[in-house]
């Protein structure tokens, strides 16, 4: 029998230091405008009409992220504000849009968090945990934005299919959560900034009754939250 969705809620409400989990639409957010031209619009209306969901969201949830929020406060990294949170995320959003265009790294923003869906095809071999070189230089390109806005919290969250028992699966999405922190960590990411979640199978954006379903649902999710002053 064909999986089917679970029913998505179609608005979210944000408030100061959520985590809770945020599903809007499916539609990527471009910031200012929905530019014609913007490098990923095409893609991700492809993966829409393949039957493929937005991404997860925050999972590691409020109270981990306020904790790392206000570690980083009281480290020296200076919080936002108001209209200061989303014209900071518009520009981030644009200069990741950019990097990660043509590299099959969706960027998709949700309210005032960003999460690039990074696809286990591009990322990990299957059934395995360790980093695809080729996938190097797109990294490389994360860190450098993620070192230019130093001035949010980032959530590496692992994703599996539901091929397999839900103990290795939770074991599996982990370690590829903790491989792409720790090569974050070596390209100068402060590992303070970053949270690390396994979901497992728990969280699928798409069929996993077919082979491209069970493709977009191995996959590693960066998700960037604004540290509020």
């Amino acid at each position: 029998m064909k999986r089917l969705f679970p029913q998505l809620p179609t608005t979210a409400i944000a408030t100061a230091l959520v985590g809770t989990l945020l599903l809007s639409s499916c539609a990527s957010y471009t910031g200012q405008t929905n530019a014609p031209d913007d490098p990923n619009r095409t893609r991700t209306g492809a993966l829409i009409g393949a039957g493929i969901g937005v991404v997860a969201g925050l999972l590691s949830g409020g109270d981990a992220t306020e904790r790392r929020q206000r570690a980083l406060v009281g480290a020296g990294v200076g919080g936002l504000a108001g209209g200061a949170i989303g014209a900071y995320q518009d520009r981030q959003e644009a200069e990741l849009r950019r990097k990660m265009a043509g590299t099959g790294v969706d960027v998709v923003r949700q309210g005032d968090n960003i999460t690039l869906n990074m696809p286990g095809n591009i990322t990990f071999g299957f059934d395995k945990s360790d980093i695809q070189p080729q996938f190097y230089p797109v990294l490389d390109n994360v860190a450098s934005t993620l070192q230019q806005y130093n001035q949010t919290v980032i959530e590496v969250a692992g994703h599996t299919d539901n091929v397999g028992t839900d103990a290795y699966n939770q074991q599996l999405s982990q370690r590829r959560a903790d491989a792409v922190a720790g090569y974050l960590s070596s390209r100068g990411i402060l590992r303070d900034r970053m949270i690390t979640v396994g979901a497992g199978k728990t969280r699928p954006i798409a069929d996993n009754s077919t082979d491209a379903g069970r493709a977009a649902n191995r996959r590693v999710e960066i998700t960037l939250v604004p540290v509020r002053s």
